[in-house]
This record gives structure tokens, sequence and C-alpha cells, in this order.
């Protein structure tokens, strides 16, 4: 089970959607509270579906080859296929051209512009998508600027629902059916099940604290980091799909057939 949180809780912070939503926020006017608005709305997220888990397990793992055992494998099995045809899907449209960095690129250099004069930005040639298999608009609307306030930020209210939007939900899916294995009565799962939170976490702790301590290096930083991710952000969302897909299949296979 550590392994395989580990590996979810890897996966949930280096997706790169959430992180170029984050970079907006932080950058905003008041981006430090409205930053932590946001992580702590992003952590609501994760905590629930662990919350919801334990609370149907009782805390205690069901024996092995039960039912519910073979049915959480089984929703990770489901879950992991998912991924590798998101990623195998977004992978096919990038070949065909539907789908190209360059246009990310353009479409939010637009609505940069725009919000620098004033005006509304309007969405982007791309919509993408948050997560596999998740809706496609919440990227739209970062990437356009729909989430920005009245005077080009992002407002309070923006922030706590962003997490909501664009939380990478099949991974959390996978997150969730792996936690059933919990024993919540061994501390070392109890630190297992933090462990994942904080490494789920990771990237937007890290950005959120640069913008405590060195505001002046930090903000540069991670507008430049925006924008190599709107550059990267393809070749990224496939890989993680396509691994964690991957690991997913292969690791529930072996328990369903082992």
């Amino acid at each position: 089970m550590a392994l395989d949180l580990l590996l979810i809780g890897l996966a949930i912070t280096l997706f790169p959607l959430p992180v170029m939503a984050f970079v907006l926020v932080v950058a905003s006017p008041g981006g430090v509270r409205k930053g932590l608005v946001f992580i702590v709305s992003w952590l609501a997220c994760l905590v629930a579906v662990i919350g919801i888990v334990v609370l149907l397990t009782g805390g205690q793992p069901p024996a092995p080859r039960s039912p519910p055992s073979t049915a959480a494998k089984a929703v990770t099995l489901v879950i992991g296929l998912g991924l590798l045809g998101y990623g195998t899907y977004r992978l096919r449209r990038v070949r065909r051209g539907a789908m190209t960095p360059s246009e990310d690129a353009d479409a939010s250099a637009s609505a940069a512009r725009t919000r620098e004069d004033g005006g509304s930005a309007a969405p982007g040639p791309d919509a993408g998508a948050s997560s596999a298999p998740a809706a496609e608009g919440p990227e739209a609307a970062e990437a356009s600027g729909e989430s920005a306030g009245p005077h080009g930020g992002v407002s309070l209210w923006s922030a706590a629902a962003l997490p909501l939007l664009l939380q990478p939900w099949g991974m959390v899916g996978a997150a969730g059916a792996t936690v059933v294995q919990a024993d919540l009565s061994d501390a070392g799962n109890v630190v297992v099940l933090v462990l994942f939170c904080l490494v789920a976490t990771s990237s937007l702790l890290a950005m959120e604290l640069s913008m405590v301590f060195a505001p002046e290096r930090a903000h540069p930083a991670l507008m430049a980091l925006r924008r190599w991710l709107t550059r990267h952000k393809e070749p990224a969302v496939i890989g993680l799909c396509l691994l964690l897909g991957l690991w997913l299949v292969s690791r529930s296979l072996y328990e369903l057939t082992g």
C-alpha cells in the first residue's frame, strides 16, 4: 500500500494543470493568502476521499480475496485502464496535430495580454482535460483566465473552487481504492496516509513557501515555470497517465490473478 500511495501521490503533485493554475493564484494580488486557500481546499479533497473510504471499511482492511477486497482491486484495474486509455487518446491527438504545445502557449499569451488590457480573455483553441477521465472545461477556464476576478486577479472563491475542478480525480480515485487496505490500528498505516497527502500537495506547498519567504525571486521563477509547463504540458500529462496507468494495471492484475 505504501509504495502504491507514494507513486500516486507523486503523479498527483506533478500533474501540470493544477500547478499552472496555482501559479496564477499566488501571482495575483494577495496571492499568498489565496494560495493558502487553494492548498486547504486541495487537501480537503484528499482527506474527504480517504475519510469516505475509512468510514466504509471501518478502518480495517477486508480479508484477502473477499468481495470488498476484490472489488477494490477491480476498481484500481478500471482506473488504470482509464489512465492508459486517456494517455493514449491525448498522445494520438498530439500526433494528429489536433493538440500542440504552441497552441496552448499562444492561448495563454493571448489571455495574459487581454487581461493586461482590461478586456475579457477568450477561451484557447484546446480546452484539454484535468485528469483521467475528467471534464475539459476547467483547463480552458484556467488557461483563458475565466477564473480571474474583476481586476485581473483570482478571487478567494475561485482559489477555493479550482482544486475541486482541477484535482486529477482519476488518480485520487486510485488512491481511494488503495486506502481500502489501510489498517488504522497500525500507526504505520496512519503515517503512510499522512505522507500521501503531503506528497500529493508537495509541489503546491513548495511554491507557497517560496512566495512567503522569497517573493521577489519566486514570482518570476514561478511564471517561468508556468510558461515551461504550457509548452511541455502534453508530454507531462501523457507520460504521467501512461506510467501510472501501467503500474496500476500490472499491480491489480497480479493481485487479482495471484
